[in-house]
Order: C-alpha cells, then sequence, then structure tokens
C-alpha cells in the first residue's frame, strides 16, 4: 500500500509564448524535490487564451514533446493542460506524461460560456481514470470543479469489508479567477467530501493578457474534508505532499457513505 508524493507548481504564465513558458519551467522543474506526480496549471504553455486556432498543437507538438522529455528525464509523471488540435477539433486537454513515455488525455467537459471557451473549443466526451502507484486518479480542469456529478465518485463492496472506488485522488488544473476564488476553495473542499477521496488543485497566479488576474489558493484536501496544505496567495509556490493511502482506506471502511450513494447515468 504505497503513498504519493505530488509536487505543485504554482506560478505566473506568459501570455501566448510556448517557448518562453516552457523555459520558464524548466526552472521551475529543477527545484522540485523527488516525487511521483508534478501539477502544471490549466493551459500551462500559453495561459487561458481564447485565440485557439494559432496557438493549438498536435499530439506530437512542442508542448506536449516537452511533457514527455521532462516526465522521462526527471523519471516521474507531469501533467497540465494544452491546447490542442485533433482531427480537425480543439480541446483544452490535461495531458499527463509519465516517466516510461506513454500519454493519457482528458478533454476539458464543462466549457466557459462565459469567456467564450466554448465558441473556441470542442467539449470532452469521456472521463479519464489514471492508475499510478496503485492510486486511481482522475484529472479535471478548472470550470469542470463546478459540477458535481462529472466527478461523481462510484464505490465498489468488495469481500473481507474492503471498499474500493473509482478514483482515490481529483485533481483540477485551473485559471481560476481571484475575483471567485471564494468558490473556487469551497468547491474543492465539497469535492473531497462527497467523494471520500483527496483533491488535489493547483491555480496559477498573476494577470493574464484579458487583465484577468488569479491569485493561486492551489490546495490539497484529504477525504474528510480537511485542509492539508494550501499555498500562499499570489506567490510562487512549488510544494510536495504525501499523501497515505492507508489512512484513505481505513476512513472509507469505517464510514461508507459511498455505498448509499443515488444510482444515475451520465447523459452525454
Amino acid at each position: 500500500m504505497q503513498d504519493l508524493r505530488i509536487s505543485f507548481i504554482q506560478t505566473h504564465l506568459y501570455w501566448e509564448d510556448v517557448s518562453k513558458n516552457l523555459s520558464h519551467f524548466d526552472k521551475k522543474l529543477d527545484q522540485v524535490e523527488a516525487t511521483d506526480l508534478i501539477l502544471l496549471p490549466e493551459t500551462f504553455s500559453t495561459a487561458f487564451s481564447m485565440n485557439s486556432k494559432e496557438l493549438a498543437e498536435p499530439m506530437d507538438g512542442q508542448a506536449v514533446q516537452w511533457l514527455q522529455q521532462k516526465a522521462q528525464s526527471l523519471k516521474t509523471s507531469i501533467g497540465g493542460s494544452i491546447i490542442i488540435q485533433e482531427n480537425g477539433r480543439i480541446y483544452n486537454r490535461f495531458v499527463l506524461a509519465k516517466a516510461n513515455g506513454e500519454l493519457l488525455y482528458y478533454d476539458k467537459r464543462h466549457l466557459f460560456r462565459m469567456g467564450d471557451e466554448d465558441i473556441h473549443f470542442t467539449q470532452g466526451q469521456s472521463l479519464l481514470d489514471i492508475e499510478l502507484k496503485g492510486w486511481k486518479i482522475r484529472p479535471q480542469i478548472c470550470y469542470d470543479l463546478r459540477f458535481p456529478v462529472w466527478s461523481r465518485n462510484k464505490f465498489h463492496a468488495l469481500t473481507e469489508g474492503c471498499i474500493t472506488a473509482d478514483y482515490d485522488l481529483l485533481i483540477y488544473v485551473a485559471n481560476w479567477p481571484e475575483v471567485r476564488v471564494s468558490a473556487w476553495q469551497k468547491l474543492l473542499f465539497a469535492r473531497a467530501i462527497e467523494n471520500q477521496a483527496y483533491v488535489a488543485a493547483v491555480n496559477r497566479i498573476g494577470e493574464d493578457g484579458n487583465g484577468v488576474n488569479c491569485s493561486g489558493s492551489s490546495m490539497i484536501i484529504d477525504f474528510k474534508g480537511d485542509l492539508i496544505w494550501q499555498a500562499q496567495e499570489v506567490k510562487e509556490v512549488i510544494q510536495t505532499i504525501t499523501l497515505e493511502k492507508k489512512s484513505l482506506n481505513t476512513f472509507r471502511k469505517k464510514f461508507p457513505v459511498g455505498l448509499d450513494a443515488d444510482q444515475f447515468n451520465i447523459t452525454l
């Protein structure tokens, strides 16, 4: 039963400048201690721009290749979202690169209509649950946080009193604005409590090219809804936290509320 070391890079982003952002993260990654998973913010290579046609890259593009190279050289997994073009469509895509070169991805389901993201991007159609060191991890992106049905965990009763779930860790990568940071904080706690899972969320800081300011407030919350760690707002932060699998399993076995959850199907 392995613990999981997870690292956050809370930082500013350079507007629509892939090379400058990748160079920036090169320096940040040099400061990360030994870890199993590194999380970068939403659209970490470009910032949250709606100039999607000009900024989109294929799955063998500059930022994706950079992720693979970094994961292999650091012998860890690294994930963040990138503007991706595939089959004539453009996605806000969370891409996870593993140390062995494997790529896994999730396309953002809920597109931020107030910022016209629904006009410039294509909606994702499926969830992704990642296996890493015996952990099951579900990635989501920014605005997805407001829609609890999409993140709903499902629990399964097994023999010998052991209870398993679809995932153990829910992660969010974001460009969440400072003006609504209170909602960010409250919703992250709610997702942890209702899903009996760790929640890890990384948000950018600084002002983007549209004058929208983000204050960070990256955090990890445990399966009971207790805060494990929160980054100082408006500060560059690199932090590594160890998550315990045994305590998660013990709590789920002792307090199996997930087994009483309502059953439903999501219509896409």
